[in-house]
Formats: C-alpha cells, sequence, structure tokens
C-alpha cells in the first residue's frame, strides 16, 4: 500500500509550506515516484504545487494534484453531507496513489474556506487515506506559553480522532522563545516535538513582487536583483547623510522620484557593500533623467529601481502589508526554508518515522539529495579560491542557507563582497580572503619554499607564488586552516591541481593522482573513471585507478563492482591493449582479493545482464557493473561526454582521488548545482582524509 504523509495544521498564518517543502526533500531522498495531493483548493495558481514541480521535477499531471475546490466541496457537504464529501476525495486521492510510491498530502489551509470543523475533517480525510499526520502549529506572534498550551492540544486533538501522527512541529515561533520552548516540549508528547524559528527572509516580499503588487515600472534591475528580498523598508526625504545612516542590510530604499541625491546616494553606498540594499522605490510616478539612470546602472548594476504611482503613505500602508511567499519565482527563499528546516528538525528521525518504501532505483536526485545530507552531518571547510566568479558565489548562497558546509572565498574582499551584493548574496557567514594581503602570506611562502626547495624555490619566489588563489587555498587545505578546496569554473585542470601534487602530494599507497565521474542515469549511479586526468596509464596506474575508484564509490554508498574495459571480452582479444587491461585486473585481485571486478570485459557486457549472460556467465560483476575503469582518458572522456548528452545522465565530477586531502576540479562549463554537489563530495571527502 503507498505510504502517505499528510501536513496539517489547527489555523491559517503557521507558514507550514517550509514542512510541506522539507518534507518533500525527505519523501525525494527515499523513493523515485512521489506524488502530490491537495484535497481542498482554491482559485487561482498554487504556488507551492508549481514550486514542488519545478524543483523535484514532477511529472504528474496538475489535473490529478486536486481534489475539489472549496465552494464545491462547501455545497456538496452542505447537500450531500460530509460522508460525501470525504467519500469524493477519497475516491481522487486513491487515482493518485495507485501511480507513486508515495503521496505527500497538503492539507486545508483554513483560509475563508467555509467549512465547518476544518481540524476534524483533515484527520478524517488521512484516516480514509491511510496517511500518517504533521501537525504544524503557528507560533508567530504568540508567546512560549501559548505555543507550548497549542502544540499539546494540537497533539491531543489530531491523537484523539484515530490519526497516526509523526511527530509535532511549532513553526515560526520568536528566535528568543526558540531553545525554551523546544526544551518545555522534550518528552512531553509521545511523539518528537521539533520547534522551528521564525526567519524574516521568508515572510519578506522580493523586489519583483513588491514591483508587481503595486504596478509598479522597473527602471533598473534584472532578474537576480528582482529575486533580492526587502528585508526592511527605509523611507528617504531627509539630507543624504541622514539617509545613509539609516541604511541597513537588505533594506529597500522608498524615496520620491524627484530625489536623485538619495537614489544615488543609496546605489553608491550599496555598490561599496556598506551596506548591499535590496533596490530602490521610487514615489509620486516621477523618475530621475537619463543621465542619472545610467549612472545609477553604472554604479550598481543588476540592481533594481522602480517607480510606482502613489506617494509615500500609501505606499508605506500597502507595503507593510506584502508578505513573501514560496513559489517557483523564488527559489533563493525555497533554500532558505530548506535550511530552517533541515536545522531545526531531526530530519533522519523523522525519515525512519515515515517509512517510505524503499527503492532500488537511484535517480540523479536521490543522490544529489544525499550529497548534501551526508556533508550536513558532520560540517567541513571548504575554500573557493574562485571567489568573484558569479557561479561560485550563487553555489556559495546554497550552500550557506543549507548549512551544508562552511566556506571561505578567495579574492580581493572589496570585489567579492561588491559582487555578491551585485547579485542580492548575502556573504555574512562565510570566511573573505584577499592571498595579495591576508597575513597567512608570509608564513605561507616560507612553508611553500621548504616544499619546493628542492626545485630551487627561494621565499621571494614563493612569495609571489602564493599570492596565486588556488595556491594559496591549497595551502590552507595542507596547513588545517580548510578541509578541502574546489576550483576550476574560470581555471584550468593543471592550474587547480598542479599546487595540489606539490603541495598536499599522493597517499602512501598511491603511486597516482585520478579522477572519477559519478554518472547519474535515470535509476542508478555508475563510476567512471579515469575520464579527466591520465592519457594513458600503464598497468599499475591502471590497477591503482581502479582500486581508488573502488574506494571512492563505497564511499558514496555505491557498492564497488569493477569491470576493466576493453574492446573484448574476457579471453577472446589479443594485443598490447587487451594485455595491459588484463594484467591491470590480475594486479587488482593480487593487491585487493577483496574487490569484486572483471576484466578485459565490453562496456554492454559490463552493464547489460542479457549480453553479460552470453559472453561471462557466472560473473558475480558482468551485467551489473557499477565502477568501470576506461583504458585510456581518450576513451574515458568520450564516453562519459557521449553517456551525459544521449543518455540524458548528469556527470557529477570530476572527483579526485589520491590525494592526501580533497581537491577538487570543475569543468569550465559547470552549472551552480555543479559546483553544489562537488563542494558537497569534498566535504564528505574530508571527513575520512586519506592516509
Amino acid at each position: 500500500m503507498t505510504r502517505s504523509v499528510y501536513v496539517t495544521g489547527i489555523d491559517r498564518g503557521d507558514g507550514r509550506q517550509v514542512v510541506e517543502l522539507g518534507v518533500m526533500e525527505l519523501l525525494t531522498r527515499q523513493v523515485d515516484r512521489v506524488g502530490v495531493f491537495r484535497p481542498l483548493v482554491h482559485d487561482g495558481p498554487d504556488r507551492l504545487f508549481e514550486l514542488l514541480r519545478a524543483r523535484y521535477r514532477l511529472s504528474q499531471d496538475p489535473a490529478t494534484v486536486y481534489g475539489l475546490d472549496y465552494q464545491q466541496a462547501s455545497a456538496l457537504q452542505a447537500e450531500q453531507g460530509t460522508d460525501e464529501l470525504v467519500s469524493a476525495l477519497v475516491d481522487r486521492f486513491h487515482l493518485v496513489a495507485r501511480d507513486y510510491d508515495v503521496v505527500l498530502v497538503l492539507g486545508t489551509d483554513f483560509a475563508d474556506t467555509q467549512l465547518p470543523d476544518e481540524l476534524s475533517l483533515n484527520a478524517r480525510l488521512a484516516n480514509e487515506f491511510g496517511a500518517s499526520v504533521l501537525p504544524v502549529v503557528g507560533g508567530r506572534k504568540q508567546t512560549a506559553e501559548s505555543v507550548f498550551a497549542e502544540t499539546r492540544n494540537a497533539y491531543r486533538a489530531y491523537d484523539g480522532l484515530g490519526c497516526d501522527v509523526l511527530a509535532m512541529i511549532a513553526n515560526r515561533v520568536a528566535r528568543e522563545d526558540r531553545d525554551a520552548i523546544a526544551e518545555r516540549l522534550a518528552g512531553r508528547l509521545p511523539v518528537p516535538c521539533f520547534v522551528v524559528p521564525d526567519e524574516p527572509a521568508l515572510s519578506a516580499p522580493t523586489v519583483s513582487q513588491i514591483a508587481q503588487a503595486l504596478d509598479g515600472k522597473i527602471l533598473l534591475g534584472d532578474d537576480s536583483g528582482l529575486a533580492r528580498d526587502a528585508l526592511d523598508f527605509v523611507f528617504g526625504g531627509a539630507m543624504l547623510p541622514n539617509l545613509l545612516k539609516a541604511l541597513t542590510p537588505g533594506c529597500l530604499v522608498v524615496t520620491p522620484g524627484d530625489r536623485a541625491d538619495l537614489v544615488v546616494g543609496s546605489l553608491a553606498a550599496h555598490s561599496a557593500g556598506n551596506p548591499p540594499i535590496a533596490g530602490v522605490l521610487l514615489t509620486l510616478n516621477e523618475a530621475p533623467g537619463e543621465e542619472i539612470l545610467s549612472l545609477a546602472a553604472r554604479l550598481a548594476p543588476g540592481t533594481p529601481v522602480v517607480s510606482v504611482a502613489g506617494n509615500s503613505f500609501p505606499t508605506a500602508e500597502r507595503l507593510f502589508s506584502l508578505e513573501g511567499k514560496l513559489n517557483a519565482a523564488t527559489p533563493r527563499k525555497a533554500e532558505t526554508a530548506l535550511g530552517l528546516f533541515e536545522r531545526y528538525v531531526d530530519t533522519a528521525d523523522l525519515s525512519k518515522r515515515v517509512s517510505a518504501p524503499s527503492s532500488d532505483r537511484v535517480t540523479p536526485m536521490m543522490f544529489e539529495h544525499q550529497l548534501l545530507e551526508q556533508a550536513r552531518l558532520d560540517k567541513r571547510r571548504v575554500v573557493l579560491p574562485e571567489g568573484t566568479e558569479e557561479r561560485v558565489l550563487r553555489a556559495a548562497e546554497v550552500l550557506l542557507r543549507r548549512g551544508v558546509c562552511d566556506l571561505t572565498l578567495l579574492g580581493p574582499v572589496d570585489a567579492v563582497r561588491k559582487k555578491a551584493a551585485d547579485l542580492g548574496i548575502d556573504l555574512a557567514d562565510s570566511q573573505l580572503i584577499d592571498p595579495a594581503v591576508s597575513e597567512l602570506r608570509d608564513a605561507f611562502a616560507e612553508r611553500y619554499s621548504r616544499l619546493r626547495a628542492h626545485k630551487g624555490v627561494t621565499v621571494e619566489l614563493a612569495y609571489d607564488v602564493v599570492s596565486d588563489v588556488n595556491y594559496f587555498g591549497t595551502l590552507m587545505v595542507q596547513e588545517g586552516l580548510a578541509d578541502g578546496m574546489v576550483s576550476g569554473s574560470v581555471h584550468s585542470t593543471a592550474a587547480t591541481i598542479r599546487p595540489a601534487f606539490e603541495i598536499i602530494k599522493t597517499t602512501t599507497d598511491s603511486s597516482i593522482v585520478s579522477s572519477v565521474f559519478f554518472m547519474c542515469l535515470a535509476d542508478k549511479v555508475l563510476v567512471y573513471g579515469d575520464c579527466a586526468v591520465n592519457p594513458d596509464p600503464d598497468a599499475e596506474q591502471l590497477a591503482d585507478i581502479a582500486v581508488q575508484s573502488a574506494a571512492t564509490a563505497a564511499r558514496f554508498g555505491v557498492e564497488p563492482r569493477i569491470a576493466m574495459l576493453s574492446y573484448s571480452t574476457g579471453t577472446s582479444g589479443t594485443g598490447a591493449d587487451v594485455d595491459k587491461v588484463r594484467e591491470a585486473t590480475e594486479l587488482v585481485r593480487l593487491r585487493r582479493p577483496d574487490l569484486m571486478i572483471e576484466g578485459p570485459i565490453q562496456y554492454d557486457a559490463a552493464v547489460e545482464p542479457s549480453v553479460a549472460a552470453t559472453k561471462l556467465p557466472g560473473s558475480e560483476v558482468a551485467g551489473q557493473a557499477t565502477v568501470l575503469i576506461f583504458p585510456d582518458l581518450n576513451t574515458g572522456n568520450n564516453t562519459y561526454k557521449a553517456v551525459q548528452r544521449s543518455a540524458g545522465a548528469i556527470a557529477v565530477g570530476p572527483v579526485l582521488q589520491g590525494l592526501r586531502k580533497p581537491v577538487n576540479d570543475l569543468s569550465r562549463g559547470a552549472l551552480v548545482q555543479d559546483i553544489v554537489n562537488t563542494v558537497a563530495i569534498t566535504a564528505i571527502q574530508a571527513r575520512t582524509p586519506a592516509i
């Protein structure tokens, strides 16, 4: 039977979208096919479902997501009774449940529903669906005592109505009360109680949402700027020095459109990062001249300037009534919400309680989720040398919001801050270092000169070398100031990994550094090595690559079954290339008799059971290989790219192996998610360092 989780509440304004998003994240880590069902829906777009569909690549037909709208439900209940209403909704739920391993049910929202005893209706629906219930209690603007009492009462209400309550969540509580509430609830109920504090960035509207709500005209700003959260409103009417004193990080400056001095001054402050603002809102339907707008665009590229028709007072009234919403157009809010959920909810415990049916399939999304979860369990510090690169900054924002790891970004500090401010990214929780002026430079120069003295490197020469961001970052890793490094989005592979060869060096049992790609196919993850580093390894090196790759696979939850690839299978072929693979296979068997390995073997015999049954019957690897070792770089690099492009696989990597401490390279075409994944992998590698 399909297992379902029913997220519900007791009143409006509980902010349960954070919980619904968090539960969806948990479910998609465990199973491939997750359905969504909302029994009752208001007219208009369903923002949360659109977010879930975009974020989790749901293929579910939107027409199957909803039971009835509230008007239909109210009429049916009034005319034919609650039993008929429930029966109709149960029928529609099962149309979804039959096609999915697990269903996330989004309960009613207690907002203008015209339904009597809405809590009881949610409880009954959950019972009829066979769903476990996760009630959410809203704590905004409530005392700690009130939140404590309402959480206990909500549990008793749902439990008394026969529901299987998974846990209780008190959401949006005052930050100063959060720990006290959690302490009072601990052990007071038969189920876990999680307490999540209010997060201003979630309720703050974005500049885009403000412009839309006020029918504003966008004079300046790009998509990134319009996606910034307006965390505060600062109204400008005084002289510029007084306005500058009033600015706060993330504020929206509201000023009459004829005050060009305040517009330019606010944007100049933003450009200097003192402080970064969300944007500027001009009232009175006035706009500065073209010369001022041109200057503004140069001062703070991408920062929004929006013009509205009203004067400051009615504009202020409308601004203070706006509240930000999670939707598909606010992915940064989604990252904030997930980071909040994962920090304050014991996701491992909740996952066990959900008991979703286990899946043998490992989808790309499931693999990515597992990476982030593993990295978060034991946070490490990763240094990113390319601190002024936009993709790196956007990845840093995701990593920080999700609490995946601690970060150090390298580069001229003012330039990094300005770039982050232009992108609307908050780097307050990260460390920024400029190698050129860092107090570490002298010590690093001494250290590097000692390491490379045999190559004639003097302290003076080393002083210049260590100002390079990749050398500086590598030395941070070597000296224990960071646990790993990721670079390469704008640097070559050689520029990224050469410092690691010189400074960190290989492990005692490795003769070379090699790499693997995690190839995330539709239903499984394969490990390809080496597709990025060694052009033509000999038999000894190929054996080393196989052993390293098996260890990497095991570290990331892929059971290693090694296929040593060649153009022939078994004893059918001869020649130098086949003999190299055959020799490497025997070397692996001698070094690591515990590993499952087959070679030489062709790719089809390695991954396709029907071919394996013909070519190598009885093999424990053939047809089910998970680690595929290519005989040379030409074969490996072309194969991974062919599979990536033709089969739609996600290639995560290259992941370097054989180094004493983790340093990983990025493709110069790496996307933001690629960088996030690689940083997570690096953090995981740092938890179990090589010897």
